[in-house]
């Protein structure tokens, strides 16, 4: 397809239970959600964005930042229903977007993501149409490491670590490991339709690095970003 022809999806519902209204807090001077919106449509790659929401008030604030608006049913916004459930109803919901001919890949760009950049979007496309994966996440390195710094506690009442077994004592003697992110996922309308899991099939990925791959999940989340964006690191003096 030619640039600027992709639609991406944000799922944003009303009910978060974390962080209240945390898709139309301020970050930054803006709601949350517009980050998102923001940077899908600077992509090389999106020219319009679909907001999936249960929320008339996140509906207002998608479409004064220039999204489209996609109203979910109340079953596929509670806490307990899984979001490719809203995935699903997405592209089935967009006949026009996903018509004989049309857009062969599904893109969610999740309104928890600010920092997230466009060329981070491009580079979640552009490894999905190589073709060799059913899906492909962001990752950023993690600060903690399963092998030498994540523990359990265990019936004894005593630390462990989670990799049993490990002797490692230095970062060098481990295997890299990496968080997903929530800055981008690429796939097909076919695997969300028919996957169990997202992670089930062959996972495509492509590095986000730390900076951008904040996630707000908390009030202190939420904070941090805010501090960010109006305060930004300059690096050192």
């Amino acid at each position: 397809m030619a640039a600027k022809d992709f639609t991406a999806f944000i799922f944003a519902r009303g009910g978060s239970k974390g962080v209240k209204n945390k898709n139309i807090r301020l970050v930054g001077g803006k709601p949350l959600i517009a980050h998102s919106i923001a940077s899908a449509l600077e992509s090389s790659h999106i020219g319009r964005v679909i907001v999936s929401t249960d929320s008339e008030d996140i509906a207002a604030a998608a479409k004064a930042h220039g999204a489209d608006v996609l109203m979910r049913p109340d079953e596929m916004a509670s806490d307990t229903a899984p979001e490719i459930l809203a995935w699903r109803h997405a592209i089935e919901s967009s006949k026009d977007v996903f018509k004989e001919g049309g857009q062969e890949i599904f893109l969610s760009c999740p309104a928890t993501s600010p920092f997230r950049a466009p060329q981070d979007i491009d580079a979640g496309i552009e490894r999905f149409q190589k073709g060799d994966c059913d899906i492909v996440f962001g990752i950023t390195p993690s600060d903690s490491n399963p092998y030498l710094t994540m523990v359990t506690i265990g019936d004894d009442d005593l630390v462990h670590i989670c990799i049993e077994g490990s002797k490692a004592v230095r970062r060098q003697d481990v295997p890299s490991v990496y968080d997903i992110t929530s800055c981008v996922y690429v796939t097909s309308p076919d695997y969300v339709r028919n996957c169990e899991r997202l992670i089930d099939g062959r996972v495509g990925y492509v590095e986000i690095p730390n900076e951008r791959a904040i996630d707000i999940d908390t009030e202190y989340d939420l904070y941090l970003a805010d501090l960010m964006l109006t305060h930004p690191f300059e690096g050192k003096a």
